[in-house]
């Protein structure tokens, strides 16, 4: 008897991917180039598709494992609109 045939796998194009991931299309590039989100494939020389399996693993496993926030920009850092001290925005209001 021959071995059964493994299960046909599902695809999705960007489309649907973007219904299901959230995410900009730089931000999906940037963690397939790290490793970080399932390969995206050609299946014609035109057409990019995803494995919907790999697609569900991927956001099941980012349920089950919590991601910290970023935490917020350093304001006094900024070069081209630093931020004043409070000791010299009195000092403006005073001169109006």
């Amino acid at each position: 008897m021959a071995p059964a045939a493994p299960p046909l796998r599902r695809t999705i194009k960007k489309p649907e991917l973007r219904q299901m991931v959230p995410l900009a299309d730089s931000t999906i590039w940037e963690l397939e180039q790290r490793g970080e989100f399932p390969k995206r494939f050609l299946l014609t020389p035109r057409c990019v598709v995803w494995d919907l399996g790999e697609v569900e693993a991927w956001l099941e496993m980012r349920r089950k494992r919590p991601i910290r926030p970023a935490p917020p920009p350093d304001v006094r850092m900024r070069i081209s609109r630093p931020v004043r001290n409070r000791t010299e925005t009195k000092d403006a209001r005073s001169w109006s």
